[in-house]
């Protein structure tokens, strides 16, 4: 007998539970709610963590801390990811989950410099990389498991809830540190407000835990039809299925570097265009909601006219308008251009996000999903998404020009755009296939 939920095979599982959805993608939106609280603190973290330097290297060696937890996140993707194909996609998520929201109350708890000194940038720098450890397995096993929990012909309107809730969590960090800005004074704020922002996020640990304990397994559960002779393991895995492997590095490389350009918005709106805190914070509220609406309507369109058609037209459009956005911000320098700027950046950038996760799950076979998509997800983000932050500050510090970002930003994307054409259609609507013959392909 199969697993509550799920239907023998020939026969789609039954729809999920709202509470299963939210026990899914609560993780990778804890992930976000923390990096995302990270880069709108940098500067308090930096002063908090590295008082004795310069502001600009403060802020450098913050954008350090913060990439290092990146760095941990390949391994995290293979070994979670691998246990996730092992043994479950529901205790790999509750593993990951348990070490993320550790490692985001210790971050909150750590004395600052000035009381421990050197000791207080080093604690920092294992917590962020247990985190990174943690995330890189989170993504993998969680898309996994709605991939394989959700109706054949509506993957992609389930896998846009794991989008959307990077933008969700946005909103959420942003919605945190405005009011933080309004209710504290900027002393304040930087003395120890970050570290509200982080506690508030560890109290959503019990809630997540308790409803991913009750989740369905889905590795166990049957196929929609018979499965295949056994995968090989090594070469022949990446050898075989290269295109989705080179399709997800290349895409999941340019939208990360979205996603950490568009959330540096806030340090960039503050340190470079010298705008209040409290319009940078609004502009990340913009940033977040225009993301879920974006990523639900995508993940919904995609799987009605096909997963390329959402992915490939969207990206296009967006590689075209970076720069003018980004020049209107930075001509105008008020509150209005940055509010319109980061909200049509965000639509653009999260439209596609839904059709190129569900994209690669069918792309891999069942026996490497979670840990095939761990490791690309996380090797993109552990080389392009911590270091986003730092080379932008970088370019914009030996150029001179509050541009830099944009060409950063128009490059990556070019290059997701080439990864799209490299990956066939698999959305069943369009290739005509049955549930049992969608079942045989996706196994």
């Amino acid at each position: 007998m199969s697993e509550p939920g799920f239907e023998e095979a020939g026969e789609e599982p039954q729809p999920l539970e709202r509470r299963h959805v939210v026990a899914a993608v609560i993780g990778n939106a804890l992930e976000f709610y923390d990096f995302t609280t990270y880069a709108f603190f940098s500067i308090s973290i930096g002063h908090a963590f590295f008082p004795v330097l310069g502001e600009f290297a403060n802020l450098m060696l913050s954008l350090s801390v913060f990439f290092a937890g990146f760095l941990m996140r390949p391994v995290g993707g293979l070994v979670i990811g691998r246990y996730g194909d092992r043994v479950g996609r529901r205790p790999a998520m509750l593993l990951s989950f348990t070490l993320t929201g550790a490692a985001i109350v210790a971050m909150a708890l750590i004395p600052p410099y000035a009381a421990i000194g050197w000791p207080a940038p080093a604690l920092a720098l294992v917590a962020r990389s247990v985190q990174g450890f943690a995330l890189g397995g989170e993504v993998g096993p969680a898309t996994a498991y709605l991939f394989e929990a959700a109706p054949l012909h509506h993957r992609g309107l389930y896998a846009s809830w794991q989008s959307a809730s990077q933008s969700i969590a946005q909103l959420a960090g942003g919605a945190v540190g405005f009011v933080l800005a309004h209710v504290l004074d900027a002393g304040t704020l930087d003395a120890y407000g970050w570290r509200i922002a982080f506690l508030i996020g560890g109290l959503t640990l019990p809630f997540g835990y308790y409803i991913r304990r009750r989740l369905p397994e889905t590795l166990h559960a049957p196929e929609h039809a018979p499965a295949h002779a056994p995968l090989e393991e090594g070469v022949s895995v990446f050898r075989t299925h290269w295109r989705p492997i080179a399709f997800g590095l290349m895409v999941f490389l340019s939208g990360t570097v979205a996603t950490y350009s568009l959330n540096y918005l806030t340090t960039f709106a503050q340190r470079t265009l010298h705008m209040v805190v409290t319009t940078s914070f609004a502009a990340t509220l913009v940033l977040g909601l225009a993301g879920i609406v974006s990523a639900l309507f995508g993940g919904w369109l995609c799987d009605r006219i096909g997963r390329k058609p959402v992915m490939i037209w969207p990206r296009v459009v967006f590689l075209f308008a970076i720069w003018p956005l980004f020049y209107l911000i930075v001509r105008e320098h008020d509150a209005r251009a940055l509010l319109f700027g980061s909200a049509a950046l965000s639509l653009l950038a999260n439209f596609a996000s839904a059709a190129v996760y569900v994209a690669l799950s069918e792309g891999l076979p069942r026996a490497i999903r979670s840990r095939g998509f761990s490791v690309i997800y996380s090797t993109s983000i552990a080389i392009f998404g911590g270091s986003t932050q730092l080379i932008e500050t970088w370019l914009i510090q030996v150029t001179g020009s509050a541009m830099a970002p944009a060409w950063y930003l128009t490059a990556a994307t070019a290059i997701g755009v080439l990864g799209i054409i490299l990956i066939a259609e698999t959305a069943p609507a369009k290739r005509g296939l049955s549930v049992a013959q969608a079942g045989s392909a996706s196994t």
